[in-house]
């Protein structure tokens, strides 16, 4: 009989994530199986479902989810099921106990909702409800350091926990350019040889954080005069900012590209890339952005400081002191030699993030499973 494989996201277009370890399971002649809120159909799967999970664990939509996820998991005799997503998590492995399934269950945390600083709430709702269902995860993967010393004091009891990279990246893809390629992308995008573009590629959500950098615009460009700030995504606020900036007389410095499926093409025209964002996991755009070679400045958070070591790959800066920011990237804008050094750090460390790393640290955590299968 025929292995199958199942992958659980809350998130449409998080397959993007997962096709690699899918196309790994269909190597091995396993059906794999994909459930999401909904996104276009994928190449790297057998069966694909689309069910209503929604982000917020009160919504009610998701007691139909539930059910629907019920049926699916009932219908096919699962040996893996691999859950991503906070919701995807909860839903997957709480369907999986309540039908007693015979599947290895495994989690991928991609940055608990409790940490350092995190709001008590956060606290009192979503460490009780990893809590209970860690005695249903037989592995339990983290990606930064601080989640794992959670997971490892406090849910190892009754499971596996490990820590990865994240979900590796494309070096190929994500790869350095050269002054002629960087002023031929910036024609084609319609900007100067001479601009200073800084890049932020997040979803526009309040944990992104995108005012903190936008509430700076107007001291950044008086320092640096051919600024340009570029914002790759889409989300509840952008309306919201993009006329923020219209009112501030910014539009020709604040250029908003959208949701985007040539990240390597803003990173080849980059000059550095920020992120001021408040909670992450561990952040993918800003790996892609370090393979490149980018200097990066971020705040200083789980997530982040995991991949940048301050003054190696960028520079760290507190939140709550917003001139740090400021002064961080004018560091990085006055100091070509710097900044050079920086790069050249980048590119020494970007092997650690391919793609090949990845598959086969999970290749070993799934066949870890194989045994009992």
């Amino acid at each position: 009989m025929q292995n199958k494989v199942l992958f659980i996201s809350n998130t449409a277009n998080f397959s993007k994530f997962n096709r690699p370890f899918m196309r790994w399971f269909r190597d091995q002649s396993w059906q794999v199986d994909y459930v999401s809120a909904g996104e276009e159909k994928i190449l790297d799967c057998d069966n694909q479902y689309a069910i209503s999970i929604k982000r917020n664990p009160f919504n009610l939509k998701n007691i139909r989810a539930y059910k629907e996820l019920k049926e699916i998991l009932l219908l096919n005799n699962y040996n893996i099921i691999h859950c991503h997503t906070p919701m995807g998590g909860f839903l997957g492995r709480l369907v999986a106990k309540n039908i007693r399934t015979k599947a290895k269950v495994i989690y991928t945390a991609h940055g608990f909702h409790f940490y350092k600083g995190a709001p008590i709430l956060n606290w009192l709702i979503y460490y009780p409800i990893e809590k209970y269902l860690a005695k249903y995860t037989d592995i339990l993967i983290t990606v930064n350091e601080e989640d794992y010393n959670i997971a490892k004091r406090k849910f190892s009891l009754r499971k596996y926990v490990s820590k990865i990279d994240g979900v590796g990246i494309d070096l190929d893809r994500f790869k350095p350019s050269n002054k002629y390629i960087k002023n031929h992308l910036r024609n084609v995008f319609g900007l100067n040889e001479t601009d200073f573009i800084i890049l932020y590629i997040a979803e526009f959500i309040p944990r992104k954080n995108h005012c903190l950098l936008i509430d700076n615009t107007r001291v950044l460009k008086s320092s640096i005069k051919e600024l340009k700030i570029i914002f790759a995504g889409t989300g509840t606020l952008i309306d919201k900012y993009r006329e923020k900036i219209k009112n501030a007389s910014l539009s020709d410095t604040v250029l908003f590209m959208g949701y985007r499926n040539d990240i390597e093409n803003l990173c080849g025209i980059a000059d550095i890339t920020i992120s001021p964002s408040k909670q992450e996991g561990l952040p993918l755009s800003m790996i892609e952005c370090l393979a490149t070679g980018l200097p990066i400045v971020c705040s200083r958070i789980r997530g982040h400081i995991d991949v940048i070591s301050d003054k190696r790959n960028g520079l760290l800066f507190n939140l709550n002191n917003p001139n740090q920011m400021v002064s961080s990237i004018l560091k990085l804008y006055d100091n070509g030699n710097f900044r050079n050094t920086i790069i050249e750090n980048n590119l020494n460390d970007r092997a650690r993030y391919s793609l090949s790393i990845a598959i086969l640290k999970m290749a070993e955590i799934y066949n870890s499973l194989f045994e009992n299968i």
